[in-house]
């Protein structure tokens, strides 16, 4: 499977918790087959959660509705 390396710039965000999946999934394009994602951000102050986002209450966990 070939290797894509993409960098992406999110949009600027205010403090606070913030769902970029469309953002990302928009950046990448067309995705075929299975594979893997890597996310490294490049910020000192930015953090990262992956949920699988099964159950809605998971973002009452987070404040985000």
């Amino acid at each position: 499977m070939p290797i894509r390396h993409i960098r992406i710039q999110l949009s600027p965000k205010p403090r606070g918790f913030h769902l970029v999946t469309s953002e990302i999934l928009e950046s990448l394009g067309p995705l075929t087959g299975d594979g893997m994602l890597h996310v490294f951000i490049q910020h000192t102050s930015a953090g990262l959660t992956i949920n699988e986002n099964a159950d809605p209450s998971v973002r009452h966990d987070y404040d985000l509705l």
